[in-house]
């Protein structure tokens, strides 16, 4: 297991002044404490394990029907897979199902999905809206690459893109990327046009970095459950 203080060399090299956030009075106060020791806990990879070991068992029949439901009504892969940068910025395969009619190969240019995207497939634009795309992720949770409660990973032309614009943007490969995270059960998930937008977003990551517990990844869970079934940002 890689140690915290080899993790700190590569994700905090840019020494971004924790004085700068973005003006959204809703967005949480960045504290500037050590990042909390739980997420290179046994504990909290527990619970990624044996979560995700569980609803993959237990959703295997919607993911059977799911997959397809894309193989019969469009053409293309079952799967989307594209390269993302995970804990210490080391580079994975994120996989989700396919929800658009044309798959984005290239990582050097990647568009954001909007609400009324005309790639977005029938099937797609509904297993986005319930957040079922994500499912496949489970796998990428048990291969641990990513745990169920982080920060969300980005594209890495994004990622490249807003570090060099948000201060203390890069802080957030301190830990694994999630599955979902505090951001999305805060108001900060979907589209961001504006560079606030993805600044208010990250404040929540680096709070959750530095504050996370077990309580709240459980917390957070609960949050996303109902975030699937009820929410109107996701698209």
């Amino acid at each position: 297991m890689t140690s915290r203080r080899a993790v700190l060399t590569v994700v905090r090299p840019l020494g971004f002044p924790s004085s700068v956030r973005s003006t959204d009075p809703t967005a949480p106060a960045i504290r500037t404490d050590e990042p909390s020791g739980y997420l290179l806990s046994r504990r909290k990879r527990l619970l990624d394990v044996s979560l995700a070991g569980a609803l993959l068992l237990g959703l295997l029949p919607l993911l059977l029907m799911v997959a397809l439901i894309i193989r019969a009504t469009s053409k293309g892969p079952i799967l989307f897979r594209q390269t993302r940068c995970g804990a210490g910025g080391k580079p994975f395969v994120i996989y989700k199902f396919r929800s658009m009619k044309a798959v984005e190969a290239s990582d050097t240019l990647v568009v954001q999905a909007t609400r009324d995207d005309a790639r977005i497939t029938t099937i797609g634009r509904f297993i986005r809206r319930t957040s079922i795309d994500e499912l496949p992720q489970l796998v990428n949770v048990l291969q641990g690459d990513m745990s169920l409660i982080g920060p969300r990973p980005h594209a890495t032309s994004h990622d490249a893109y807003y570090a060099s614009r948000i201060p203390r943007y890069n802080e957030r490969f301190f830990t694994k990327p999630g599955l979902s995270g505090l951001a999305q059960v805060s108001g900060a998930r979907g589209e961001t046009p504006q560079i606030s937008d993805m600044a208010r977003r990250i404040e929540f990551d680096l709070n959750y970095i530095q504050t996370a517990n077990l309580r709240q990844d459980i917390k957070v869970i609960a949050a996303t459950v109902r975030e699937m079934m009820f929410s109107s940002s996701a698209y």
